[in-house]
């Protein structure tokens, strides 16, 4: 899950006048206040988590896989605009909960639109299907190439989702300046912001519970908890605005002074392969939802909430292995699991080996948190005092905006600019999965109508995986030889950004852990 530092750094805040005591910002006793910004965390990563992580299973299942590259991509274009939606008009004019609250309300409203789009896309996209069959002309790419120039309803869709986004990122910032605004020390966030983990978690089950992991209801959960958080968020303690008053400071904004530490060669290589590891991430998050669910998973987003376990859990063991291991070998342990989470999705895709797909969902604990939580750490040491903030929200710009970006339009072999092609390929490795639609179909027939099931043969779908006995057994080799090869282009990119960060990268900055 996404990292979210603070937008407020110590150099922005406004100096208080020493004569005159601060007028209390809420009469909210602390218990309360601590009750408020957990359920806060909770509902806010519950909003996401509950749509983005099995969108491409959903949209792959109701054939709109030639959507799915735009639709994760509008993620990274948010991240880019959202800081300076903060730094130029939220961070200065309202109060943080009043507008974290009005953007998750337009949020959910757009997203009480999306499921409408989605249903017109696909049925747009069946009957273009069933046309070019009855036509004789059914090709999976030629149908591909088709809904992604002719299907309006999808297209629409991509922008809608995009809007949403608009909406959703800037409150990660906002919700840290409300936190870091009422809690009596930093040290109390950890306990706040993780139960924005325990919300994506939570979601990802209710998800698997429902069975709406590839159920186009994963927009009305969304809808209604962005809906529920904008209005918890009017009940929040009073936030103003931290930086009321000052000056625009443009070197701040666009962080200027954050640019110049990439003179220092370690900190470069560290924010080159930082922005490059970043490409092969946006395959995981764009396109495992849809490889459980081709492999066998009917709960692809049960299934996922285990990387988000192990999240937690290596989190905890970070200190324990950061003051034995330092910056290098955490960094390069967190690489190096990457290569291996893609190999093991190479090589299960054969047969659908259940325990080589769990463990390489299972080791998105230590590839998220060695890699960027260390980061994070390393960047705040390098980084002098007064522009940490700029520091971190470089970092976030350079991998969760253009890493990410070009990450996702690789990932579904998309284009530049409309003419510069970025179908990133090593041979056959990295082919989009042309025998999806037609795959995705058959697995839709042989399954046949879902029946209602118990609560505990409901969750036990969860982490296990079964495909149908009648599934045409040439559509599946077929499938699971493109899934290999798709998964080994990520493979060889993180193999390689290894490699260069190992040679590349020495410096011995001692940090806190």
């Amino acid at each position: 899950m996404p990292y979210t530092p603070p937008e407020q750094t110590a150099s922005e805040t406004p100096a208080e006048d020493d004569n005159d005591a601060p007028a209390p910002l809420t009469t909210l006793s602390p218990s309360t206040i601590i009750w408020l910004l957990s359920v806060m965390m909770f509902l806010q990563f519950f909003a996401w988590g509950s749509w983005f992580a099995t969108l491409s299973a959903a949209m792959d299942t109701h054939l709109l896989g030639a959507f799915i590259g735009g639709a994760y991509e509008s993620a990274p274009i948010a991240a880019i605009f959202a800081p300076l939606f903060l730094g130029l008009v939220a961070d200065r004019f309202f109060s943080s909960e009043k507008v974290m609250g009005t953007l998750m309300l337009i949020g959910g409203v757009i997203m009480l639109i999306i499921p409408g789009l989605a249903e017109t896309a696909s049925t747009f996209a069946a009957e273009s299907a069933a046309e070019m069959r009855a036509n004789g002309t059914y090709d999976a790419a030629a149908f591909l190439t088709m809904q992604s120039e002719e299907n309006a309803a999808g297209k629409t869709l991509v922008w809608m989702i995009l809007a949403y986004l608009l909406c959703y990122m800037p409150t990660l910032g906002l919700g840290n300046t409300i936190a870091f605004t009422h809690i009596p020390s930093q040290d109390e966030f950890p306990k706040i912001r993780v139960w924005g983990t325990i919300g994506w978690i939570v979601a990802g089950l209710t998800l698997g519970i429902l069975g709406w992991s590839a159920s186009y209801n994963i927009f009305w959960m969304g809808a209604a908890s962005s809906l529920a958080l904008g209005v918890l968020c009017f009940f929040l303690p009073n936030t103003p605005p931290p930086l009321r008053g000052q000056p625009m400071d443009v070197r701040s904004l666009l962080m200027v002074d954050a640019f110049k530490l990439l003179g220092n060669w370690n900190f470069f290589v560290f924010a080159v392969c930082s922005t490059l590891i970043c490409i092969p991430l946006a395959y995981y998050y764009g396109m495992t939802a849809t490889y459980l669910n081709q492999t066998g998973f009917a709960e692809p987003g049960a299934t996922m909430t285990i990387g988000q376990m192990s999240e937690i859990f290596f989190m905890l063991l970070i200190p324990f292995f950061f003051r034995r291991l330092g910056v290098k070998i955490m960094i390069l342990i967190g690489m190096a699991c990457w290569f291996v989470r893609y190999l093991l999705f190479a090589i299960g895709a054969a047969d659908q080996t259940t325990w080589m797909l769990l463990l390489a969902v299972a080791l998105h604990g230590i590839c998220y948190d060695f890699f960027f939580v260390t980061g994070f750490m390393y960047t705040d040491a390098k980084a002098p005092k007064a522009i940490r903030g700029q520091a971190q929200g470089l970092l976030v710009f350079l991998t969760q905006g253009i890493g990410m970006f070009f990450g996702y339009r690789i990932m579904a072999g998309g284009n530049l600019f409309g003419f510069i092609p970025l179908n990133l390929t090593f041979g056959n490795y990295g082919n989009q999965v042309t025998a999806a639609p037609q795959y995705v179909e058959a697995l839709g027939a042989a399954r046949g109508e879902s029946t209602s099931s118990s609560f505990l043969q409901t969750f036990s779908k969860m982490f296990t995986r079964d495909l149908p006995e009648s599934l045409d057994p040439g559509i599946l080799a077929e499938t699971m030889a493109q899934w290999r090869d798709f998964w080994l282009s990520p493979a060889i990119m993180a193999a390689a950004i290894f490699v260069l960060f190992a040679v590349s990268f020495w410096d011995r900055t001692k940090t806190e852990a």
